[in-house]
């Protein structure tokens, strides 16, 4: 097991690159299962999420290959093989199997997927849009199980807006009889890049990127190219700490569209924001306002980058507060900032950060994903020496996260933890 090993106060100048986008690759992989040919996606992250799930696919017997930053997928020989345990607990989105092999086999067998824990996550706008498709829906012994004689396209309202539903009704559909009409969809990005990747592939699916999205079925769908859109959050965790410790931090790889919510808060802190064609310069404040941010579904601020940014506003001069509307319990990362002298109070589903404070150095865990991204930005811009545990969590999101901060001036490097480091980790 490893940790990462921060020095605080080092500025960062230069350009950083973001990676294709985490949340689209885990829909995209599995969305190739629906194909009778060869798939190859352009782009693809090296994070942990995707090594898992083409292991999963290997295992249904799907031949997966690897190519610099293309995976190159062929589903001709998969078989409807039963998931119930191993890989599929280690991350959330191996939910998309369902919908991705119920669209081409009928059947399913997933188990009950796991990930962060952020609170309650039920899947159960997945399964009312599976059993409006025609799908009988069980859990058996931890595991959910999927069949049907034949899907049939329906209306299908979600009583909660969600990407992940969104995104799972839609593998279904594409191969079910008939029109799907999703209503209340999802409008995030990544449904806009799974939808094109479907529609690459023969399918016939108009509205995405809006909340109606109309699908008619087709019989077989065909294999493709397909190139990942930047991800937003990465992006975004950039343009968090560019804005914490920058000194002229130029952002490459984004669209800038997808950010506005978060250019709009950080410009209100006060902070100089540019943006490019695929580009954002950060220029480092000289003072940051408090705000108070609340998250919303896409466009509104996302919730990913709640924690992150929470880390950010320690620096503000004032109180501010963060209200997390989508996870309102994905506040895990508030011991540990405070174990860095942040003050930081959280009330119901919101938190208040007085500041200005200077963090200090301090041995933290990062007990999710984007919990760990914020302890990044605080170790940056912390007094002293931070050392960050639970790393398998940050490299869930984030690819070659320490050659990129490196490459603008972070002072950050991975060491073995020993074992008796490991062994208490472990316990906790």
């Amino acid at each position: 097991m490893e940790k990462l090993k921060i020095v605080g106060g080092r500025t960062l100048k230069g350009h950083i690159r973001v990676s294709e986008a985490k949340n689209s690759a885990v829909a995209l992989i599995p969305a190739a299962i629906l194909a009778d040919s060869p798939v190859t996606i352009e782009g693809v992250p090296k994070i942990s999420d995707v090594e898992i799930l083409k292991g999963l696919l290997e295992e249904i017997g799907g031949k997966v290959e690897v190519r610099g930053s293309d995976m190159i997928i062929d589903p001709a020989r998969m078989i409807p093989m039963p998931l119930p345990n191993g890989r599929v607990k280690k991350l959330r989105a191996s939910y998309y199997l369902m919908g991705a092999m119920l669209g081409r086999f009928k059947q399913a067998v997933i188990g009950l997927p796991g990930g962060c824990f952020l609170g309650p996550r039920p899947i159960d706008q997945h399964i009312k849009g599976f059993e409006a498709l025609g799908a009988k829906v069980t859990n058996e012994q931890g595991a959910i199980y999927l069949r049907a004689e034949e899907l049939t396209g329906a209306r299908i309202y979600l009583d909660v807006v969600s990407v992940g539903a969104t995104i799972n009704i839609m593998l279904a559909a594409v191969r079910a009889k008939g029109r799907t009409i999703i209503e209340n969809a999802a409008k995030e990005p990544e449904i806009i890049d799974v939808a094109t990747l479907l529609n690459n592939m023969g399918a016939k699916i108009k509205g995405a990127g809006t909340d109606v999205i109309r699908i008619d079925g087709v019989e077989r769908l065909s294999g493709c190219r397909h190139t990942i859109i930047p991800d937003r959050i990465e992006a975004g965790t950039y343009m968090i700490l560019a804005a914490a410790m920058g000194e002229g931090v130029v952002i490459d790889n984004v669209i800038p569209l997808h950010l506005e919510s978060v250019i709009a808060k950080l410009r209100e802190m006060g902070v100089h924001v540019e943006t490019g064609n695929d580009q954002i310069f950060i220029a480092r404040p000289e003072k940051l306002k408090p705000v108070d941010i609340k998250t919303l579904v896409y466009p509104g601020f996302p919730t990913d980058l709640q924690q992150p940014i929470t880390a950010l506003l320690t620096k503000a001069d004032g109180t501010s507060v963060v209200t997390d509307t989508i996870y309102p319990s994905r506040f895990k990362h508030v011991d540990e900032l405070r174990r860095m002298n942040a003050s930081i109070k959280v009330e119901g589903g919101s938190a208040l950060i007085k500041g200005p404070v200077q963090l200090h150095g301090a041995k933290v865990r990062a007990t999710d994903l984007r919990a760990g991204a914020s302890l990044v930005v605080a170790g940056l811009m912390a007094e002293g020496v931070t050392e960050i545990s639970g790393v398998d969590h940050i490299d869930r999101g984030y690819s070659n996260l320490v050659e990129k901060l490196q490459g603008i001036g972070a002072e950050i490097w991975r060491e073995e933890m020993t074992e008796q480091e490991a062994e208490q980790m472990q316990s906790s």
